[in-house]
């Protein structure tokens, strides 16, 4: 395989914005998949909306954070509050926090392992084919998290992951995009991720979705501009886009910020929609000559190896 490009938008079901969104950069054709949050407010339309658009694959995007359960609060009461929503709203301290417990407490395990479960029936029932599995901010990078997921993924038909390795390269452009730009703006780039800390908890994901016969990207883009994948981001990447299999991830709304959530008030969702619909995108990405597809479309070009998830259910 030489390269293949997969354009996803994260966060499908959030908000009504953000299904439009989806829904028109599908048709567009520049957006090949998204990442379908089972019990967020807007999921109900997001499942009508991607019925409309065969074309575009859908994932389970998992929410163990920041977001709310698909069990009632009495069946997770370590997990959630009152109300059914997840801890770790508090940032990387609040993660952390919760991350410690999922590993150390058994009690919490179970029900994040009931949690994971609940929201891979959910995404069954939507009767869309199950392209690909994340988690919302990352946390299937947790082992413990990741370890759930393939012990209950592969009962409902999971084929393949996001790998979540970032170029360095990318990172630091953003780093420097960041210390040009006027303080006013609030561009959400996050801080340039140790390539050496990661490495180890990328390594040990990947070893695991080897073993476990599962399909994952090579590189990805998105992580260092959260919020922030306008069209110049796009561009730098498309002109230096790597061999191999690549997953472009963004969060296009036709709304911005706080509207979409509270916890993401400097977030430019519609700079991105805008660049999904950039003639000029559009044309970068044929002047690629690279396959574009979900990812169970890694399969044709031989990316996907034969394994447990074969026999199951969706396969």
């Amino acid at each position: 395989m030489n390269k293949f490009l997969i354009v996803t938008a994260d966060d499908f079901g959030l908000h009504e914005a953000v299904n439009e969104a989806v829904e028109k950069a599908a048709r567009a054709g520049t957006l090949t998949a998204a990442s379908l949050m089972v019990s967020a407010p807007a999921a109900a339309d997001a499942v009508r909306r991607a019925r409309l658009v065969p074309r575009l694959r859908v994932g389970l995007h998992l929410t163990l954070a920041d977001g709310r359960a698909e069990l009632p609060p009495e069946a997770i009461p370590h997990l959630v509050d009152g109300s059914g929503r997840f801890g770790g709203r508090g940032g990387p301290r609040g993660l952390a926090h919760e991350g410690v417990r999922w590993f150390a407490r058994p009690a919490v395990r179970r029900e994040l392992a009931a949690e994971i479960r609940a929201q891979f029936r959910a995404f069954e029932r939507t009767g869309l084919l199950l392209d690909h599995v994340n988690a919302h901010k990352h946390l299937h990078l947790h082992p413990t998290v990741l370890g759930l997921i393939l012990e209950i993924g592969l009962e409902f038909g999971m084929r393949a992951m996001r790998l979540p390795a970032e170029p360095l390269w990318f990172a630091r452009r953003c780093a420097s995009v960041r210390r040009g730009a006027p303080a006013a703006r609030g561009v959400p780039i996050a801080p340039v991720l140790s390539a050496a800390g990661l490495a180890p908890w990328l390594g040990l994901m990947r070893r695991r979705l080897g073993a476990a016969g599962l399909g994952y990207n090579d590189h990805v883009f998105g992580l260092a501009a959260s919020g922030a994948m306008d069209e110049a981001a796009l561009l730098a990447i498309l002109e230096r886009l790597p061999q191999g299999a690549t997953e472009i991830y963004l969060h296009p709304a036709t709304r911005s910020g706080e509207v979409i959530a509270p916890r993401m008030p400097a977030y430019r969702h519609a700079d991105e929609l805008a660049a999904l619909l950039s003639p000029r995108i559009a044309m970068a990405m044929a002047l690629c000559g690279t396959e574009r597809g979900g990812f169970l479309d890694l399969a044709s070009a031989g990316k996907l190896r034969p394994g447990t998830a074969s026999s199951s259910r969706n396969a």
